[in-house]
C-alpha cells in the first residue's frame, strides 16, 4: 500500500484543487452573470425613463387640446410646440400631430378645412378605402418640407396604424404601434425605423348652457418616434454602458427589430451573458436582448481558477516527492536494518562456520594422516604422501576462493570441493552434467554445501574407502541437470552415496546437516531431500538459476 501512497495523495490533492477550481470558475462566471445583469437592468431603466418622458410630452398635449376643446389652431399648436425644443429635450421625438376622424364621404369638409389652415390645396390620399373610417393628418408639427407631403395622409390605410388606432378608438389610452418605416407613406426619398404612439381626442357635443356631458371622438393625437434616434440618446448618458441591445416589436424575429446598437457584442462569453428583459410600451410589449460588449470587465479575473488550479496540481506534485522521498528514506532505513540483521546472522554463520570448518579441517588432516600412514611402507613414504596430499588441499582451496567473486562453474567447484575433502584428483565419470555458471551467491552458498556433504560422505560413507581405492572404483557419484528456459531455469542436482552398510537416518541433527538446508533453502531459495536405503544415500537438491 505505502507504494502506492503518492500516487493516491496526488491524485486526491489534485482532485480537491480542480474542484475548488471549478468551484471558483463557476463563481466567477456567477458574478459576471449578476453583475451584467445589473448592467442591462441600468440600460432596461434608461430606455424606459426616455419613453416615458417623450409620452409624458403626449399627454401634455392631450391637456392642451382638452382644455381648448379640441379647437386648437395651426399657429397656437405650432407656438406650443416650438416652445417645447424637441431638439435639445426630446431627442428622438419625430414630431406629434393630429388625426381627424371623418366618415368616408365626408372628406371635403377636411379638404376645405386644410385650405384654410395652410393657404395651400392638400388632398387626403389614398383616395379610395372600402373602410368605414378616414383619419387623415391635419397637423404636424415640426412643419418642415418632409412633413407638408403628410398632411391630408389617411393612417387608417395602413394595416399596422390602423392596427393602434382602433385600440384608441375603445379607451383613454395611448397605444403604441408595430414597426413602421416613417416617411414611407409620403414617398419621401429617406425613410427611418420607428413606431407611433396613438391618444384618441375627445370634444364635448353638447351646447353650452345644456347640463350634459355628452361627448365623441374628434380625432387622435399622435407621436412618431425614430427609433435610432431615441434608443441612442437613451443610451448615451454617461457613463456609457458595455451593453449591445436589441429591441423587437413582440417577439424576437428580424422582421421586429427596431434598433440593433453599432458596438457588437463580444464573443467571448457566448450566449451565457446574454439577459432577455420584457416590457411594454403604451401597451405593447417589447423584448430587448442586452449582451456585453469589449468594455464590460468581470467582477474577477478569469485568470484565478486557471491560477488556482495550476497551483493545485503543483501542491499535489509536491506533496507526491515529498511522499515518495519519505518512502524511499523508510525503504532505505528497512533495508539497512535488514542488511543489519542479516550481516548479524551471516557473521555469527560464519564465527560458527569458521569452527565447524576449522574442526572438520583438522579432522580431514588426521584422517588423511591416519589412511596415508596405514598405506605406507615407511617413514620417507608417508612424510612425501602426506605433504603432498595438504598441498593439494591448500591449493584446491586458494582455488575456491578466487572463484568465488566471479562466475564459476558448478563442475569446477565440485572438483574443487571433492577434491578438497579426498585430496586427491577425482577420476572421470563421477561427476557428469551441463556446464552452469554460478553466480557469487550461488558459488558461496553451494560451495559450503559440497564441502559438508563430501565431509559427510568421508566421516560416514564409503566414499572414503572408495578414495582411498586404488582401483579408482568410487561410491560417490554426481550427476546435475537443467529444467525450463531462461528465467524459470531450475537446477537439479543429485548426490549419490553408494556403500555395503545400511545407511540409516540420523536421530540428531548437526551443525553440518543445518548448514545444508540453510544454504539451499535460504540462500538459494530451493528444496533438499534425503533418501537413506540400503544401498547408501541420495540426495536431491532443486534450486532456481538466475540469469
Amino acid at each position: 500500500m505505502k507504494k502506492f501512497f503518492p500516487i493516491v495523495a496526488f491524485i486526491a490533492v489534485a482532485l480537491i484543487s480542480l474542484t475548488m477550481a471549478g468551484f471558483a470558475y463557476f463563481a466567477t462566471q456567477e458574478a459576471a452573470r449578476i453583475k451584467f445583469e445589473a448592467t442591462a437592468d441600468d440600460a432596461l431603466n434608461r430606455i424606459d425613463s426616455r419613453i416615458d418622458l417623450h409620452l409624458s410630452l403626449l399627454r401634455s398635449t392631450q391637456a392642451l387640446f382638452n382644455a381648448r376643446n379640441g379647437g386648437i389652431s395651426r399657429g397656437e399648436f405650432k407656438a406650443f410646440f416650438s416652445a417645447l425644443d424637441i431638439d435639445g429635450n426630446f431627442a428622438g421625438l419625430r414630431g406629434i400631430g393630429f388625426l381627424r376622424l371623418v366618415k368616408t364621404g365626408d372628406e371635403v369638409a377636411v379638404e376645405r378645412a386644410l385650405l384654410h389652415d395652410y393657404g395651400a390645396s392638400h388632398v387626403i390620399y389614398p383616395s379610395t378605402t372600402t373602410l368605414s373610417w378616414r383619419t387623415p393628418i391635419v397637423q404636424f408639427e415640426p412643419f418642415d418640407t418632409s412633413s407638408q407631403s403628410s398632411i391630408g395622409y389617411d393612417m387608417f390605410t395602413e394595416p399596422v396604424r390602423r392596427e393602434a388606432i382602433e385600440k384608441a378608438m375603445a379607451d383613454d389610452q395611448q397605444h403604441a404601434s408595430g414597426r413602421v418605416q416613417l416617411g414611407q407613406e409620403t414617398g419621401a426619398a429617406q425613410t427611418f425605423t420607428g413606431f407611433l404612439v396613438f391618444v384618441r381626442l375627445n370634444v364635448e357635443t353638447a351646447p353650452d348652457g345644456v347640463n350634459a356631458s355628452t361627448s365623441s371622438t374628434s380625432g387622435f393625437l399622435y407621436a412618431a418616434f425614430r427609433a435610432r434616434d431615441l434608443f441612442q440618446t437613451a443610451l448615451s448618458r454617461t457613463p456609457l454602458l458595455p451593453v449591445n441591445i436589441e429591441i423587437y416589436d413582440g417577439k424576437v424575429d428580424a422582421n421586429n427589430l427596431l434598433f440593433q446598437s453599432e458596438t457588437p457584442p463580444v464573443s467571448t462569453f457566448g450566449e451565457k451573458l446574454v439577459v432577455s428583459r420584457e416590457i411594454t410600451v403604451a401597451g405593447r410589449p417589447w423584448t430587448i436582448l442586452f449582451r456585453p460588449t469589449s468594455a464590460f470587465s468581470q467582477p474577477s479575473s478569469r485568470a484565478i481558477p486557471v491560477m488556482l488550479g495550476l497551483f493545485g496540481l503543483l501542491l499535489a506534485g509536491a506533496i507526491a516527492l515529498v511522499a515518495r522521498y519519505q518512502e524511499r528514506a523508510y525503504d532505505a532505513v528497512s533495508l539497512l536494518h535488514e542488511t543489519t540483521e542479516k550481516s548479524l546472522l551471516e557473521k555469527d554463520l560464519m564465527l560458527q562456520e569458521m569452527k565447524h570448518r576449522i574442526k572438520n579441517s583438522i579432522t580431514r588432516v588426521l584422517a588423511i594422516a591416519r589412511q596415508t600412514a596405514s598405506q605406507a611402507t615407511d617413514v620417507h613414504e608417508f612424510s612425501s604422501s602426506f605433504s603432498a596430499r595438504l598441498q593439494a588441499m591448500a591449493a584446491s582451496q586458494d582455488i575456491l576462493t578466487r572463484s568465488r567473486w566471479q562466475k564459476a562453474d558448478l563442475g569446477d567447484l565440485l572438483r574443487i570441493e571433492l577434491g578438497q575433502v579426498f585430496g586427491k584428483e577425482l577420476p572421470e565419470g563421477i561427476l557428469s552434467g551441463p556446464e552452469v555458471l554460478l553466480d557469487e551467491t550461488t558459488t558461496q552458498a553451494l560451495g559450503l554445501t559440497f564441502h559438508e556433504l563430501a565431509t559427510n560422505a568421508l566421516k560416514y560413507g564409503e566414499a572414503g574407502n572408495s578414495a582411498n581405492n586404488r582401483k579408482g572404483d568410487w561410491a560417490l557419484k554426481v550427476d546435475w541437470s537443467v529444467e525450463g528456459r531462461r528465467r524459470d531455469r531450475t537446477l537439479v542436482l543429485n548426490w549419490r552415496e553408494a556403500g555395503q552398510k545400511k545407511l540409516e537416518a540420523p536421530v540428531k541433527t548437526g551443525f553440518g546437516t543445518k548448514l545444508i538446508d540453510l544454504n539451499v533453502t535460504r540462500e538459494l531459495r530451493g528444496t533438499i531431500n534425503r533418501d537413506f536405503h540400503d544401498g547408501g544415500l541420495n540426495v536431491e537438491i532443486r534450486m532456481p538459476l538466475s540469469d
